[in-house]
């Protein structure tokens, strides 16, 4: 193994810290919609998610490369740095969870190091072209492209099924939805998980424990691989009911067809190396799920707030970088400062996390979330389905009141 430092070792325990935040952050990637509609019980989905994490940790390291070798210059970079940018990634991880709010990990890591970098040895040290075209490009186009084919699923899915929905239909659907969970899970290990190894990687080149341009060892996969199957078996529980319940209601079919198309993408993404945000991918597979069903609709509401969360999580984070960079920057002292920042951060998100518990025991409640104008408008122009009774029409005319019968009159009194 490695020769290692104090701060070395600092950042490699950080790092794993960050990958548990990642597996609890980005279960309802993977669970959500499987939980959602029944198809899994909470605790046996999480369990099955974390397992499948692990394996997919070691099925490739493309992504690994494209950020210990590719994002930044690996030559000029501190293991401070890494640090820095590891606290901007938790701390931003934990707030967002803590809204349940499904903002990307991914991006969080990246702003991180690259707000850290840009602190540490200026803007020359981030390969810009690498940000745009394995970054940025996939942030955006991933969430469209994967929610267009989750859409054309659903509806191709609804259009050779026709009007089965018996109990058969629907058990058949479940099966499916737990197959392609399964998938999704196996898919997330192998680019989630790996961006911890790229981090763990560049570490380990920063402090000279590793030759520049290294592959990750194997101490660095199996670490990495259990940290974030640990995370997803804790089941970060506030955005699995965001995902499943908040953001449009499915059917197992739709759940089926949104967690297909989100693996797929996925999975092609690892193999290409692109640093793919699995939140945005998911998250779109879903809101194309919820639009590909007739009568089906997204909650805009809960949909904009994700939208802004994406929007902020890459200059937030880069944000936090930098100035835990500028004070670990001034020596042992900074650094311990930093850390004891992101300590009490940490626990202060907890404390205020416990004032409303969400769990495995109330995470299929429903969120009380307002349908919206567009969600409404949807819902008044769409027929109800044949042969449906949505309400008693019959109606109860009441007998009108009735005066009280007057007292029969006294016989006249004789006369005498």
């Amino acid at each position: 193994m490695e020769s290692f430092s104090l701060i070395l070792a600092i950042v490699v325990v950080t790092a794993l810290a960050f990958d548990f935040t990642n597996g609890f952050h980005d279960t309802a990637n993977a669970m959500a919609t499987t939980i959602s509609t029944g198809a899994l019980k909470p605790k046996i989905a999480v369990a099955m998610s974390a397992v499948l994490n692990l394996v997919g940790a070691f099925l490739s390291v493309e992504v690994a490369n494209t950020i210990s070798k590719g994002l930044v210059d690996e030559t000029g970079i501190r293991p401070e740095v890494i640090f820095a940018a590891l606290v901007g990634a938790i701390l931003w991880n934990l707030l967002t969870w803590l809204v349940g709010l499904p903002s990307s990990s991914s991006h969080a890591l990246m702003g991180g190091l690259v707000g850290a970098t840009v602190a540490s040895a200026g803007f020359g040290a981030v390969h810009g072209d690498v940000l745009v075209t394995k970054v940025l490009l996939p942030a955006v186009a991933a969430p469209i492209v994967a929610g267009l084919a989750s859409l054309l699923a659903t509806r191709f899915s609804y259009g050779i099924g026709g009007g089965a929905d018996g109990e058969a239909t629907r058990k058949g659907y479940r099966v499916g939805q737990i197959a392609s969970a399964g998938l999704v899970s196996l898919a997330h290990g192998t680019n989630d998980a790996q961006k911890t190894m790229g981090i763990i990687t560049l570490a380990l080149v920063a402090g000279g424990s590793l030759a520049p341009g290294s592959n990750p060892p194997t101490w660095v996969i199996l670490s990495a691989g259990l940290a974030i199957a640990l995370g997803t078996y804790i089941g970060g529980w506030r955005i699995i009911r965001t995902m499943g319940k908040g953001l449009t209601d499915l059917e197992p079919r739709q759940g089926f067809a949104a967690q297909t198309s989100a693996a797929t993408a996925i999975l092609a993404s690892s193999h290409l190396g692109f640093s793919l945000s699995t939140t945005h991918v998911v998250s779109g597979s879903v809101m194309g799920a919820g639009l590909g069903r007739k009568g089906g609709v997204v909650r805009w509401s809960t949909a904009t707030r994700m939208f802004v969360a994406w929007a902020l999580t890459l200059p937030a984070a880069a944000l936090v970088g930098a100035g835990a960079e500028s004070v670990t920057g001034l020596g042992d002292w900074g650094t311990a400062a930093v850390a004891v920042f992101l300590v009490a951060g940490s626990a202060a998100i907890w404390k205020i996390s416990r004032r409303e518990v969400v769990d495995h025991t109330n995470v299929v409640e429903e969120t009380g979330e307002p349908a919206g104008v567009v969600t409404a408008a949807i819902a008044a122009v769409t027929p109800p389905p044949t042969g449906t009774v949505t309400e008693d029409l019959t109606a109860t005319i009441p007998a009108p009141a009735t005066e009280p019968a007057p007292a029969p009159a006294a016989p006249p009194a004789a006369a005498v």
